[in-house]
């Protein structure tokens, strides 16, 4: 199965750009604060790093063609900087999409619901093109995270992943 091209979704406050590798210097000071990477582990990228991540990503699967890989930059469209991003990685579990859904922002611009709005913008463009279930994976004492997750009605699960619990939900 073919996947859609990933596209530009507006909400009421953000933009979501699809990634690209244009991205990558913009992003170097969202990315740049230590307590992002707090919960997930790893590193602030260099600019180096982070043009080869978003090449890698920005071709939209995996080399098997099993998995999609979808990003978007979070800009807030009042300041017109971004300020996180989203992504989904959607695969067929044969029997229906499955997206496990991730969110980003820079502690600059926390604890405004712009985590909620652009996972809800995306969750609302994957349900459009088919996908049925969402997962994601969050650490047990990221709060703010798993806030968010509660926005787009995932629920946890007993199952961990690396330590993180696995939340998900089905659409009726």
């Amino acid at each position: 199965m073919d996947w859609p091209t990933t596209e530009r979704i507006i909400s009421l406050r953000l933009l979501l750009e699809p990634l690209s590798v244009e991205h990558a210097a913009a992003m170097i000071e969202v990315l740049a604060d230590p307590s992002l990477y707090d919960y997930t582990g790893g590193e602030i990228p260099s600019l180096t790093v982070l043009e080869k991540r978003y090449a890698t990503q920005a071709v939209g699967h995996s080399d098997d063609g099993s998995q999609w890989w979808l990003n978007w930059v979070v800009t807030k469209r009042d300041v017109g900087t971004p300020v996180g991003f989203v992504q989904a990685t959607v695969e067929d579990d044969g029997v229906s999409l499955v997206a496990d859904i991730a969110w980003v922002i820079s502690p600059n611009w926390q604890g405004q619901g712009i985590a909620s709005e652009a996972a809800q913008a995306m969750v609302a463009w994957l349900r459009s093109h088919g996908v049925h279930r969402l997962t994601a994976h969050i650490h047990p004492d990221h709060q703010a995270s798993m806030k968010v997750a509660q926005n787009q009605a995932l629920h946890a699960t007993s199952s961990k992943k690396d330590g993180e619990t696995r939340w998900e939900s089905q659409q009726p």
